[in-house]
């Protein structure tokens, strides 16, 4: 199989790097592009050739469809991997990538567009025999839409039909409250997506929130690489990921991955992709939405399986039939993700860009960090605040707990706030430990959270100004010719410096 000599990546980050490494891996050069504020970058560095496509500013860079093709063209690439976020799931840029003799590494713009409408998906999902939760066609009165709730019975979601990532949308526990909110979610929704149309769900009370990861190509073989639990959520956005769900049972793992296959092929999809669903305390699922696009959470289905998913979307991007069957698809061990932010827990996680002055990162056995920065970059204050998503794997869940605390304990960032010690306080949480958590979880032990966390953090403080401390007078005595271990209140500063590493978080 002949695959591309070069490959565009319209992105920027993590997944720029991400993108990257498979590439190379495939024998392909990979194309950067950045903005003015990502001029040092680690996405520019590790590629072959970078090119300026503007100001800070995504509107006026990474989502500027002509100039990417541009330079597309100038570098001499054949194709454009669009990585998650900006323009992948953007139909209009996919069929633009293809007018312009390029192959689209994605699913085709009919299954986007499909999938891209909450309420058409929900209407094409009906209509194949997907099970969804109940609820409504698009509406913008409020007076029927309250009829409509009270006929679903509350609590309900407003949601934006052309939405995403939690915006446009609203739960609503009672008829008095729900005008108000249903206002309010088609306004934020027509700001966000610039479309206010919104529909109602019935809310699923304490549901997980678990995904099924797929993988199609042109000669119509539609497979599942198995199930992660996305439960753990903060405002609607993931934080921790595990692959896999470690509650689901075996029989509607199977009835969740033979559902999820055919969704997409109801839509005619290639690529990766994952249809993602509600699971009440009942283990019945309904169908949520169907990420067009490669996930964040995509390593922890790597390990589990040992499927290279990049590497995937480029053989079938190129034309290759899928080489291996859904029966050779199981899980081994377990896998956790923690994304690592640059925020900033106990002042309302507040993005916190900047300077990063030291980074230390965790590595030994099993313990993948995919990451888009390095000690000495900067944080950009114009896009999302991600430093790395810290992935392990475990021959078993415990294991895999374990490993994870090792690695958050290794984990060193000097310069910016991080959630790190938010993930040790997930982790050593009972409910997460029994794996028992639904979507709720994050809001109902918010303040337990972050009180741990800030126990933590004024922990690490001290211990930071105890071993400066124990380092000047070290450095005093060697410049006095003495190698001897400073006496005291102080103690052996090198075993104060490893209990300094395990807590700083």
């Amino acid at each position: 199989m002949a695959y591309f000599d070069k490959v565009l990546i319209a992105n920027r980050g993590e997944i720029a790097v991400r993108v990257a490494r498979g590439l190379r891996e495939l024998g392909i050069s990979p194309v950067a592009v950045y903005s003015d504020a990502d001029r040092e970058a680690l996405h520019v560095r590790v590629c072959d050739e970078a090119y300026h496509i503007g100001p800070a500013p995504s509107a006026e860079s990474y989502l500027v469809m002509d100039r990417i093709l541009e330079v597309a063209h100038r570098a001499g690439a054949q194709a454009i991997h669009p990585g998650f976020g900006f323009l992948s799931e953007n139909a209009v840029f996919a069929r633009a990538v293809t007018a312009a003799g390029l192959t689209w590494i994605g699913p085709p713009p009919g299954a986007i567009e499909a999938m891209g409408s909450k309420v058409l998906a929900r209407e094409t999902m009906i209509a194949a025999g997907v099970p969804v939760v109940p609820g409504t066609d698009a509406l913008s009165d409020a007076a029927a839409a309250l009829r409509a709730a009270r006929e679903i019975g509350f609590p309900v979601l407003v949601k934006a039909s052309a939405g995403g990532g939690g915006k446009g949308m609203r739960r609503v526990d009672d008829a008095e409250s729900f005008v108000a909110a249903f206002d309010g979610a088609r306004r934020e929704a027509a700001n966000a997506f610039g479309d206010d149309s919104v529909f109602l769900e019935k809310f699923v009370v304490k549901p997980k929130h678990v995904e099924i990861q797929l993988l199609s190509d042109t000669h119509g073989n539609h497979l599942h690489l198995l199930e992660r639990d996305c439960s753990v959520q903060r405002r609607h956005q993931k934080v921790v990921e595990e692959a896999p769900c470690p509650v689901l049972r075996a029989d509607v793992r199977a009835r969740m991955g033979e559902v999820a296959t055919r969704a997409a092929a109801a839509v005619d999809y290639v690529g990766a992709g994952t249809v993602e669903f509600l699971l009440d305390i009942d283990q019945n699922f309904y169908f949520l939405e169907m990420n067009t696009r490669l996930q964040v959470e995509h390593p922890v289905t790597e390990m589990i399986t040992g499927v290279d998913l990049v590497e995937w979307q480029v053989r079938i991007a190129a034309g290759e039939r899928i080489s291996f069957a859904q029966g050779d698809i199981s899980p081994n061990g377990c896998s956790i993700q923690c994304r690592i932010y640059a925020e900033d827990p106990a002042m309302n996680f507040m993005p916190s860009p900047g300077h990063i002055q030291y980074l230390a990162t965790p590595s030994g056995p099993w313990v993948r960090d995919d990451s888009g920065v390095y000690s000495g970059a900067t944080v950009p204050v114009h896009y999302d605040p991600m430093v790395s998503k810290l992935v392990v794997w475990g021959k078993d869940r415990a294991t895999a707990l374990r490993r994870m605390k090792r690695a958050l304990g290794e984990y060193v960032v000097r310069g910016i706030h991080t959630n790190i010690a938010y993930h040790h306080a997930i982790l050593d949480h009972p409910t997460f430990v029994a794996g028992t958590h639904d979507t709720q979880f994050l809001t109902r032990t918010h303040d337990e959270l972050v009180a741990a966390c800030e126990v933590q953090d004024a922990e690490v403080d001290d211990i930071a100004l105890a071993v400066a401390a124990i380092a000047s007078m070290q450095r005093d005595q060697d410049a006095a010719g003495s190698h001897a271990a400073p006496a005291g209140a102080m103690g052996n500063p090198w075993k104060l410096q490893g209990r300094f590493r395990r807590l700083a978080r």
